[in-house]
């Protein structure tokens, strides 16, 4: 089986055909997201393609700055450097079609005070952002609204959709367990926020 990684500004990216995936070890970040078929089965739908990233991404531009957490929940404005175990996946239907796309994240920190931290900026800056326009990193603008569904001292779960997209919106959900920071993402033009808590809930169940 072949595997491409590659090196793009330090981040390592990996590249896993959709019927297969790393050997991982239990305890570790590998260990804790869903597989392609897991992922697929959860939502419904059969996603060809995954794509992994071993640190968060930059941040997003924001119009509020302000916004910069909720246009960019994922990247360092968030996962901010500190972290001691960190990865990204990306699961969508194909290379050239995304009619539906799944994300799963987790950060691993030191302490479970400093993952409270993150959480706790993360939750900030979902509820202070109701509108903001997301600059895509190649380029091209869209307006968001948010919402927050649900918010406890560790678990949010909320909203993101996209002003004339046609209903595609982006049901989120984040937990905080121990000493890591956990997301998943269910993109899609239709009502992804079930799926988005059933995978949060196993993530969460991963978590050592």
């Amino acid at each position: 089986m072949v595997v491409l990684v590659l090196l793009i500004g330090g981040v390592v990216w990996w590249k896993w055909p959709a019927d297969d995936g790393p050997r991982v070890v239990e305890g570790t970040v590998q260990a804790t997201v869903l597989t392609s078929k897991e992922v697929s089965e959860a939502i419904g739908t059969t996603l060809d393609t995954e794509t992994r990233m071993s640190e968060p991404a930059p941040s997003t531009r924001a119009d509020p700055p302000g916004c910069s957490v909720a246009v960019g929940p994922a990247t360092t404005v968030v996962y901010q450097r500190g972290w001691t175990a960190f990865l990204s996946v990306v699961h969508q239907d194909s290379d050239t079609t995304a009619e539906h796309t799944v994300t799963q994240v987790v950060g691993r920190y030191a302490t479970g005070t400093r993952a409270g931290e993150v959480f706790g900026a993360l939750a900030e800056g979902i509820d202070a952002c109701t509108s903001a326009v997301r600059s895509a990193p190649g380029g091209g603008a869209s307006r968001w609204t948010y919402r927050v569904d649900s918010a406890t001292d560790d678990t949010l779960a909320w909203t993101a959709t996209q002003d004339r997209g046609e209903g595609w919106a982006c049901y989120r959900e984040a937990r905080l367990k121990a000493s890591t920071v956990l997301q998943t993402a269910v993109c899609q033009a239709g009502d992804g926020r079930t799926a988005s808590r059933a995978l949060a809930d196993r993530m969460a169940g991963r978590v050592k």
